[in-house]
């Protein structure tokens, strides 16, 4: 039986099709999450996170020593901090923990590697702070598990330290689009669908190859990545993204749990406030997060 609380979900997003011209993408987006709150005591502050623009959010709960660096959704094209506030406020409640959000640079005005470089940059500024890497966790939904992972990868070739963990939600990890699931599940998903990812990928890439893996990591070389969480729902286009993702990772010795969300559509969790399997993923995500950092703070 269809999930109804899914089926609610499906059809707001089928009574705000997505437009052609930009900008009007960018704000249906924040059009479909204006109707989530933030709770009152949630302490929200902006920050120049080292010359890229972040918010700090800290709930009561959270023990300020350790936090989740959060990257947006919105296929490198579109979103921002005002797109994933109230996501953010709850992944810092589920993992007790402060969380640093990004507003990375777009394409197509900052094509690839312009979001990454933000991104490298925001945890440099983490650690600069005085964060132990111990006590960093990456939480990317969509493009932004992507950026996530390629982050990873960065640190790994560069010498840097690696944060304790990162949850991975709907990423998007191949920017050439050769999974079957984007043919395969276009009737179902009504968030993703290849056309429009065919465009932003071009709009990020601007000419870049889509197989680079620091544009497209399910290419890239996953060893000595800390362990990873995905989720996923099964009704996504890019289903095949994150299982290929976790193959490869568990090729490379990664530790890697993948959890395939039953009638889920991309980045679920975005609509936790309406549906309870997006609560039930923050939930599973906020356990992990602490575990690692549990795991691993003694040793930083």
């Amino acid at each position: 039986m269809a999930n109804p609380q899914i089926e609610i979900i499906r059809e707001m997003l089928a009574s705000a099709p997505r437009p052609t011209a930009l900008a009007e993408r960018r704000a249906r987006l924040l059009s479909l999450v204006s109707r989530y709150t933030i709770s009152s005591n949630t302490h929200i502050e902006a920050v120049d996170a080292d010359g890229v623009p972040a918010e700090w959010t800290l709930t009561p709960v959270a023990d300020p020593g350790r936090v989740v660096l959060f990257l947006h959704g919105g296929a490198y094209i579109s979103g921002g901090i005002a797109t994933h506030r109230h996501l953010v406020a709850e992944i810092g409640r589920v993992t007790r923990a402060r969380t640093l959000a990004l507003d990375y640079r777009l394409a197509p005005e900052h094509p690839f590697p312009a979001a990454l470089e933000d991104a490298l940059t925001a945890y440099g500024f983490l650690l600069s702070q005085g964060y132990m890497p111990g006590n960093i966790a990456l939480a990317g939904e969509s493009a932004g598990g992507g950026l996530a992972l390629a982050i990873l990868i960065s640190l790994r070739q560069m010498g840097l330290p690696l944060p304790s963990c990162a949850w991975l939600s709907s990423p998007w990890t191949d920017l050439e689009m050769t999974g079957e699931s984007i043919e395969s599940k276009a009737d179902v998903d009504p968030l993703i669908q290849k056309p429009y990812l065919l465009e932003a990928a071009a709009f990020y890439l601007n000419g870049a190859d889509a197989h680079t893996p620091l544009a497209s990591p399910l290419y890239g070389d996953l060893s000595g990545l800390p362990p990873l969480l995905i989720h996923v729902g099964s009704a996504e286009t890019l289903l095949d993204d994150s299982v290929r993702l976790a193959r490869r990772a568990a090729q490379a010795d990664v530790r890697v749990t993948l959890d395939i969300w039953p009638d889920m559509i991309h980045a679920w969790s975005l609509f936790y406030q309406q549906l309870d399997a997006g609560q039930q993923s923050l939930v599973s995500m906020g356990e992990f997060v602490q575990a690692m950092f549990e795991g691993k703070h003694r040793q930083s």
